[in-house]
């Protein structure tokens, strides 16, 4: 207790020290958690968007569907299951879905094409697809030999709304699957290879080209909470037990973009190691000059008897009292700073792609870990610095400390 009175005391001895050691934690505290929370915002918003608005967070699929897609490897039951699914308190929406290939053409023009089939009214719940579409509408909930297509097919096929195309596939059963559908609407699906190859039709329209009744290859989910991906496919898992399916989350049947999001997770570690550098080498300076100029005073405490390892706490309680002081101030600014970008978010001047995605608004998350981990790193670092100049001190030489002033 001794020690630690003095430890405050000294922090006053010399306060335009103090304060400038304090700001550089201060200011490398707030940093930290700023620059935690920005990534953790920035990435779970970019992660819920690509998900919500295409893939789902989890898919439901026939066992080795994902690895080896085929026409033949589909769920038999997917309303069933959707609606088994849907109890859990954890699933906010699902929506089936059915694929195949095929060619389309309009007029004299052709192209391959991704057939898929969907259901308006949950697609619409899942994926919000109304707000993709440029020109015309989306689907009316019952089949009427509609169809939807990307922007990028639309200018190969130079088709508009209104327009008629035929659609030629192969059937589930062996036949040649072939019909002619109404363009009411194209869509902007979010990156070039989904704008040129996309063709949707009501899934119930999809069915009879196709001939396969009451089936689908797909079930997205969207759940309620991102941080409880993994539970929520566990509790899916469970329900499902009877049934011969495959459950995955966003990080397996995205793992491209799960990839990608990890590689740049990393930048943000590097940022935050830079930063506790430049907390370190400030703390490190500080202490050490701290030490220098207080050579007569230690050389003073130990000629009374103070022991060495008192000294020594008494320079690591000095650190550890501004460090204190430095996480408290900071824990506010960092509150509201985080919080007033959690909740507006920032504009960027020029939008970017990423993932397939134009990306205009990022915004920063509230949440433990960016200021827990900020609140190790500054004591960590404080100390770890304080290590040499307090052991400096201990050592210092009485009689020869008291000469030199």
């Amino acid at each position: 207790m001794l020690m630690l009175k003095v430890a405050f005391r000294n922090l006053f001895r010399q306060k335009r020290r103090t304060i400038l050691t304090g700001l550089s934690m201060l200011v490398g505290f707030v940093l930290g958690a700023f620059f935690i929370g920005w990534a953790d915002g920035s990435y779970n918003y970019i992660i819920k968007q690509f998900t919500s608005s295409r893939t789902g967070q989890i898919q439901i699929h026939a066992p080795g569907y994902l690895d080896t897609p085929s026409i033949y490897e589909y769920l038999s039951d997917p309303a069933g299951m959707g609606e088994e699914v849907k109890t859990l308190p954890g699933v906010r929406s699902w929506a089936e879905r059915l694929y195949s290939a095929g060619l389309v053409s309009v007029g004299e023009k052709s192209a391959a094409a991704r057939i898929i089939g969907i259901q308006p009214e949950r697609e619409e719940q899942t994926t919000g697809f109304s707000n993709k579409i440029l020109e015309g509408r989306f689907f009316n909930d019952e089949p009427a030999m509609e169809a939807v297509i990307g922007k990028g097919l639309a200018e190969v096929l130079k088709a508009g709304v209104g327009d008629q195309l035929v659609a030629v596939s192969q059937g589930a059963d062996g036949s040649i699957a072939n019909d002619a559908y109404r363009i009411v609407g194209i869509a902007e699906l979010g990156d070039d290879m989904s704008n040129r190859s996309g063709f949707y039709l009501h899934i119930e329209d999809a069915r009879e080209l196709l001939v396969l009744e009451n089936r689908a290859h797909e079930i997205a989910i969207n759940i309620r909470n991102l941080n409880q991906l993994e539970e929520v496919k566990l509790q899916i898992e469970n329900r499902l037990s009877e049934r011969n399916v495959e459950v995955a989350t966003w990080k397996e049947f995205a793992r491209s973009f799960y990839i990608a999001m990890k590689a740049d997770k990393q930048g943000m570690w590097i940022s935050l190691l830079i930063v506790i550098l430049v907390v370190a080498v400030g703390v490190l300076n500080t202490v050490l000059m701290s030490v220098l100029e207080r050579r007569r005073e230690y050389g003073v405490l130990k000629a009374l008897g103070t022991r060495p390892r008192q000294i020594v706490k008494m320079v690591f309680s000095e650190v550890t009292l501004l460090a204190l002081v430095a996480i408290i101030i900071g824990t506010g600014i960092g509150l509201l700073l985080n919080g007033q970008v959690a909740s507006k978010g920032i504009r960027l001047p020029q939008a970017f792609e990423y993932g397939g995605m134009s990306i205009e608004v990022m915004k920063s998350e509230l949440n433990l870990r960016s200021f827990l981990i900020p609140v190790v790193t500054v004591l960590i670092s404080a100390w770890v610095v304080s290590i040499f100049p307090s052991i400096k001190a201990a050592r210092t030489d009485p009689a020869r400390s008291m000469r030199m002033f």
